[in-house]
């Protein structure tokens, strides 16, 4: 995907996403112990200056220069020390590789982020190794059902995903579902809700070594 097409769509808007967070990030994350997180395209920063406000230590990443102005603009309304817990990037989800060990967060978020599947599958799984062992993978995103039971989001299949497929996409990687389902977002002024996949993916603890190693793509 061209980063020049979303940065016409934040340009030609004052805001593209609301300002607070989305519900099944706010209700997941809440239960977690505040540690250090990655919000992966990230978008105007909704989540990333959310996750701040309750105690986490956050990177926010987005493909989009304009997405990530916006996310500056935005953190100048957290305190100073908050601001101080707030770095931010400009980075393709696709791209990155694990560097070190200290390249690793207790949270790794995917919010409403639907690429083709081969570019999903590989952000899926570098999300995951960027993932802190005992930490946690969050994705959320317009379920596959949605398109023909729900209302919103992209409206090709190949870019939707269910709770099957992304336990499929992970099955050989070293993590376990906490949760893996669709749930159903009301919609104001709709009379069928938005069908959301939900999937936090807890991050093994090592058992000891043993040889084989396994690579995000």
């Amino acid at each position: 995907m061209d980063p020049s097409a979303w940065d016409a769509r934040y340009a030609a808007n004052d805001a593209v996403w609301s300002r607070a967070p989305n519900r099944w990030v706010e209700q997941l994350a809440a239960d977690l112990e505040p540690g250090s997180a990655l919000d992966i395209a990230a978008g105007e920063g909704r989540h990333a200056v959310w996750l701040v406000e309750q105690g986490w230590n956050v990177r926010a990443t987005d493909f989009s220069p304009v997405a990530v102005s916006r996310l500056r603009e935005r953190a100048q309304g957290l305190t100073s020390e908050q601001q101080q817990r707030l770095s931010w990037e400009v980075a393709d989800a696709t791209g990155w590789v694990m560097r070190s060990e200290r390249d690793a967060y207790d949270l790794v978020l995917l919010s409403y982020l639907h690429l083709p599947p081969i570019g999903w599958a590989k952000a899926l799984r570098n999300a995951i190794a960027r993932t802190r062992p005992g930490g946690h993978t969050l994705v959320v995103g317009h379920a596959g059902t949605n398109l023909t039971l729900g209302v919103g989001g992209p409206q090709r299949r190949d870019l939707l995903y269910d709770p099957s497929e992304i336990l499929a996409i992970v099955d050989d990687l070293p993590v376990e579902p906490v949760v893996a389902d669709i749930w159903k977002r009301e919609v104001p002024e709709e009379i069928r809700g938005a069908l959301d996949t939900v999937a936090l993916l807890r991050r093994q603890l090592p058992r000891g070594r043993t040889g084989r190693r396994w690579t995000p793509w």
